[in-house]
């Protein structure tokens, strides 16, 4: 009961200001993305921050030395709502590929659409997606802005994995930038269509950053995935037990 309580507080708080945040990336549609990235980067600091407070979902990173200096692919494990935007302070400025649906949501979706830089594909378009990240991406990437992925493309439960989509990999071949594998427990402690949040350490772990160089897309994903999924093994006690 006291769980699903702070549960109830930490949306009470976090979904009005998620709104008002939306709502100043719309109006700063004009104003240097950095702008917007600083808005958006405080407000998923902010939600990181009041997760561990009211909920006791601490945040951290570790490997945070892998990030290189220059733009890269970042791929992320996907199994719970916390990682879309607990990941966002770790990194350098990012733009995220994400289905066409979201970015026509009202109010949250227009304001990641005029401001954040999303690449929004359509899913179900196949090859013509792919060719859209690898187009839209590569101009991200000139201009310093890293592009990152969620491989599996919708939320997984703890333990279980999916193929990885191409895209990310492929990305990074063509524009001859590194892959950065990201794993983390956060599924642990807030999966799919759950209300209430369990308490603990939230552990974002980030790999040695992986080339696509030199070796076809389906054989960098294998790469990415496997250490994806090893990383998983260590750190969740859900992939543990799904084990």
């Amino acid at each position: 009961m006291v769980q699903w309580l702070r549960a109830f507080l930490f949306y009470l708080f976090g979904f009005p200001v998620l709104l008002l945040t939306c709502v100043i990336l719309m109006l700063l549609f004009w104003a240097p993305r950095t702008w917007s990235w600083a808005v958006c980067s405080g407000f998923c600091a902010l939600t990181n921050w009041w997760g561990g407070f009211m909920c006791g979902m601490k945040v951290v990173v570790e490997g945070q030395e892998n990030i290189p200096d220059e733009p890269c692919v970042i791929m992320i494990k996907h199994t719970s709502l916390l990682e879309t935007y607990g990941h966002v302070p770790l990194f350098p400025r990012t733009c995220w590929v994400v289905k066409r649906e979201i970015v026509l949501t009202p109010i949250i979706g227009w304001g990641m659409g005029l401001s954040l830089q999303p690449i929004a594909i359509n899913r179900s378009a196949g090859t013509s997606s792919v060719k859209q990240v690898i187009q839209q991406g590569k101009e991200r990437l000139a201009d310093g802005i890293c592009v990152t992925i969620f491989p599996e493309g919708t939320r997984v439960p703890p333990g279980e994995t999916r193929k990885y989509g191409v895209s990310g990999a492929a990305l990074a071949k063509e524009a001859n930038v590194m892959i950065l594998p990201v794993a983390h427990n956060a599924g642990d402690f807030w999966q799919k269509h759950e209300f209430a949040k369990r308490r603990g350490t939230v552990r974002f772990c980030i790999g040695p950053p992986i080339s696509a160089q030199d070796r076809s897309p389906k054989d960098t994903n294998l790469l990415v995935q496997d250490w994806i999924e090893t990383k998983m093994g260590e750190i969740s006690s859900e992939y543990q037990k799904a084990g």
